[in-house]
């Protein structure tokens, strides 16, 4: 759809982008995204942008809002808009976060704008009778979002900086184990870059806590076309596949994402050249607990929604 941008202000090192646009404010969910033409109607940028959104306000007309950091051509055009210029955009795209069925404590975890669609989030926990503590962080001060709103909203804010310019110097993942233990947490959600989704997976992992993780990752189309996001994830049968982030994803279940493969085709993922379906492990031979359903690992952990692939009833887009 088209809709009137209202709003493009500056958030330390990034942008915030609020445009109007009813139809996607009233179907989005939690964790989903939007893609939108860049560049103007006679531009040679002809891939969408995606971004995470950060907020919708259904009732003041059908806003909805996006941050991105003006790195490249195309994101500074978005920088450049006013208000009453006209944005081209497509969504709600993705599956949304899954919510614990259950009163739950629960850790969101975000790095850089990566942080923004966890806000959302994070109001719908509050409704579901949830407790929600925040560990942020960034190369920078400037660079960690929301901080403030965290605050405000959250039980808990730890924050870390790599250049300890705000909060402890440190990766976001210092003090994870620390969080876990002092704020009893049972579900963790987090959206950052592969590497520290990766990490986080495997610290929670030690505590049997699952993870819904959004992935980071660059996506031309945004609706499973180009194949240009795909990333290799395990099923609870056990076996690989090699699924697309903006349609499958891009949330996940942590302990199903092969984070160290990311960017390859792994010689057992399902199609591999090779691949033969008798040598593929079933569930019960798994040879990593990392990749059972963690519920079943504890009962206390069993409130967590953990479908497979981070997924639920319904896909709007």
């Amino acid at each position: 759809m088209r809709g009137t941008v209202l709003t493009v202000r500056r958030v330390d090192a990034y942008h915030a982008l609020t445009f109007v646009a009813p139809a996607i404010a009233t179907r989005f969910r939690p964790g989903q995204f939007v893609t939108v033409a860049v560049g103007g109607q006679t531009s040679s940028m002809l891939g969408r942008r995606a971004f995470a959104v950060h907020d919708v306000r259904p009732d003041h007309g059908g806003t909805v809002e996006f941050v991105f950091e003006a790195s490249g051509a195309g994101t500074k055009w978005l920088s450049s808009l006013r208000a009453r210029d006209v944005l081209d955009a497509v969504g709600p795209l993705g599956r949304p976060f899954p919510v614990p069925r259950d009163p739950s404590s629960c850790l969101l975890i975000g790095v850089g704008y990566g942080s923004a669609p966890l806000f959302a989030l994070a109001a719908r926990l509050r409704e579901r009778g949830c407790t929600v503590d925040f560990l942020l962080g960034g190369a920078t001060a400037d660079r960690v979002f929301g901080a403030l709103t965290a605050r405000r909203t959250g039980r808990s804010l730890t924050v870390l900086t790599t250049d300890g310019s705000l909060g402890t110097r440190g990766p976001v993942t210092l003090l994870l184990e620390q969080v876990i233990r002092e704020v009893r947490t049972e579900v963790i959600y987090a959206c950052a870059p592969v590497p520290v989704l990766r990490d986080v997976s495997m610290i929670a992992g030690r505590y049997e806590i699952p993870v819904q993780a959004a992935v980071d990752v660059p996506m031309a189309c945004g609706t499973g076309v180009c194949m240009g996001c795909v990333l290799p994830v395990t099923g609870t049968d056990g076996i690989t596949r090699i699924v697309r982030s903006c349609v499958d994803g891009p949330v996940f279940r942590g302990d199903l994402v092969r984070w160290d493969d990311v960017g390859t085709i792994p010689f057992d993922a399902l199609g591999a050249p090779g691949w033969n379906p008798s040598r593929a492990p079933r569930p019960e031979a798994q040879a990593n607990p990392a990749q059972r359903p963690q519920a079943q690992a504890n009962p206390a952990r069993s409130r967590a929604v953990s479908t497979p692939l981070g997924s639920e009833t319904r896909h709007a887009g």
